[in-house]
């Protein structure tokens, strides 16, 4: 079967500034996985490293579901702000690996932490963070939110088949949240761009327990429940996309490779990402990375690195943060954040 070719579809740039990012915060499982335990299952560890550049990974225990990763890091993130729960007026979730099909992971996650006001999921996959922060930076910019809480949380751990040895070590657990308010008009997203392309959604999907293919003896067996991925093809669409969607935002916004203080890509794939690097002419110690010790954690892996680099010092008032996030879809999202 002929490798399918994915065209990078045009979508608009647009601006959205006098918004700021008011917190950060994020938690991983303590459960490491490491490559030689996965080496028990039949994996390669040598080859996940020079394929990924994956070390480990963190696992969810078996009483441990999405929302309890998003209520962890939304309370870091909180302490941090000293924000309580009364100040937060809307709560946006990230996921595609819910803890049920209905409710919202959302929802039970707002209750938890004691929230008022609306509450709902943004289904995008690996780029579930971007679309759902930019919806909240929405409700902000329009005054329909003070303060909005911004979460993007996976258990890829339940979804990734333990028997493929080409997907299972790629995974891992993870969230990540940050809090947003209005801010000064040189801070927020000085451009962005969201995009999708269906034609692409095959490539990377789960196909049973939605109306299409209803969960079933016969699917279980065949391992219709577990996420299937095509590698290749995968791979050389999100590197033309990194490129043409960083070099678009940039356009939009008068600015140059130089003038990004960092790239935080969705941490898919360590070639993916040295790929971007040298077709971008970035330096790599402009590229924060963590995937090496938490693997690919989907919707949080953007919010997680944001973390990390927010509490190290990377980014400060001013810093330029570009975003990209890619996955399942096929949707993507980039956009260049002024601190």
């Amino acid at each position: 079967m002929p490798e399918p070719v994915l065209q990078t579809r045009p979508s608009p740039i647009r601006h959205l500034t006098g918004v700021q990012v008011v917190a950060t915060g994020s938690y991983v499982p303590e459960n490491i996985v490491g490559n030689q335990e996965l080496a028990r299952m039949g994996c390669d560890p040598e080859w996940i490293v020079q394929r990924t550049g994956i070390q480990q990974r963190r696992h969810a225990p078996p009483d441990m579901a999405t929302s309890d990763l998003a209520v962890k890091a939304a309370e870091r993130c909180m302490e941090s702000a000293g924000v309580a729960a009364d100040e937060i007026d809307l709560l946006v979730v990230g996921t595609f690996t819910p803890d049920l099909l209905c409710p919202s992971t959302a929802c039970l996650v707002q209750d938890r932490l004691g929230l008022n006001g609306p509450a709902f999921d943004v289904v995008a996959a690996c780029a579930g963070f971007i679309y759902s922060l930019i919806t909240a930076m929405q409700y902000v910019a329009s005054g329909t939110s003070n303060l909005a809480l911004v979460i993007g949380a996976d258990t890829n751990s339940r979804i990734a088949n333990p028997e493929d040895p080409k997907t299972y070590p790629l995974f891992g657990d993870g969230a990540g949240a940050v809090l947003i308010k209005a801010g000064e008009q040189d801070q927020g997203l000085l451009a962005y761009t969201l995009g999708s392309d269906g034609a692409g959604a095959e490539l990377l999907c789960r196909k049973m327990g939605g109306s299409r293919i209803p969960q079933s003896s016969e699917g279980l067996a065949g391992n219709l429940h577990y996420l299937e991925m095509e590698g290749r093809p995968i791979f050389k669409w999100a590197v033309r996309l990194i490129d043409a969607t960083v070099r678009d935002v940039l356009a939009a916004a008068q600015l140059k490779i130089p003038d990004i203080d960092a790239l935080v890509l969705h941490q898919a794939n360590c070639r993916i990402m040295d790929a971007a690097a040298e077709s971008l002419g970035i330096p790599r110690e402009k590229m924060p990375v963590n995937i090496d010790r938490y693997g690919n954690t989907s919707a949080a892996s953007i919010p997680l690195v944001l973390d990390e680099i927010c509490r190290n010092g990377t980014i400060q008032r001013g810093s330029r943060v570009m975003l990209c996030g890619f996955g399942a879809g096929l949707a993507w999202g980039t956009a260049l954040m002024q601190w």
